[in-house]
């Protein structure tokens, strides 16, 4: 299975790069895209745009910028390639793009690879459902380096609880003088140091508080996820 990474000067495009290479997942890392690139990354030409590209792909894993959607999504189309999306933060025209090209070749897209944040959300999910009137809170922690807020994943979590409760308005950010309203899922970003990712749901009533967290240890995790996800995509009929 060869893989392009879209991002692979990044930190992420570093985890899986160094997977890839290890044969994870029957990985074969053959080159990468990059606006930052140098020339070459990990030992395989590292590109700065798509139509420098040269080698044979077998699938697209992208963990760059919302900003390069459309160039992604149309190099993946225009040559039937299977494309993974970790990268969050995109518009609503970007994701117009991400669910047009779905359309056409093998994709996956997802706010975060982890197996631990799928169980995360499905707990949030049930424990919504049960304390039907509890208040929720979404706190969120990363990186100083990281753009976009309030995170994919976060959003992926709040949008997951709507499931179970329609009426729920999704609230980024708490200022001014204005009171919480009982169907509000409020979400708070926090951008420290290094944090790898970490997400903290607060079900409360004036009497309980149910916490459910999930702390990301290492980036290595996304990137397993991520190649799974393409060793699958890689499988399925393409166009």
């Amino acid at each position: 299975m060869n893989i392009l990474i879209s991002g692979i000067a990044g930190h992420m495009g570093a985890e899986i790069a160094k997977l890839a290479q290890a044969g994870f997942a029957g990985a074969n890392l053959v080159c990468g895209v990059d606006v930052n690139a140098q020339g070459e990354c990990f030992g395989v030409p590292a590109y700065k745009s798509f139509s420098d590209v040269k080698e044979s792909v077998d699938c697209i894993i992208d963990f760059s910028n919302h900003a390069a959607t459309k160039a992604l999504t149309e190099y993946a189309v225009s040559n039937n390639i299977p494309l993974v999306v970790a990268t969050t933060g995109q518009t609503d025209e970007e994701l117009e793009m991400i669910n047009a090209a779905s359309g056409q070749i093998p994709l996956f897209f997802a706010a975060n690879y982890s197996m631990g944040v799928t169980l995360l959300i499905n707990l949030a999910k049930q424990a919504a459902a049960v304390m039907k009137d509890a208040e929720i809170e979404i706190v969120e922690a990363h990186h100083d380096r990281k753009a976009d807020a309030p995170s994919g994943t976060a959003l992926a979590i709040a949008k997951g609880i709507q499931q179970v409760r329609p009426e729920a308005e999704i609230v980024c950010g708490r200022s001014g003088q204005c009171k919480r309203t009982p169907n509000e899922i409020g979400i708070s970003a926090v951008r420290l140091g290094n944090i790898v990712g970490e997400h903290e749901v607060l079900i409360g009533t004036q009497n309980e508080i149910i916490t459910l967290k999930h702390s990301a240890q290492s980036r290595s995790m996304f990137a397993e996820g991520a190649l799974s996800a393409a060793a699958f995509l890689v499988k399925q009929p393409k166009g």
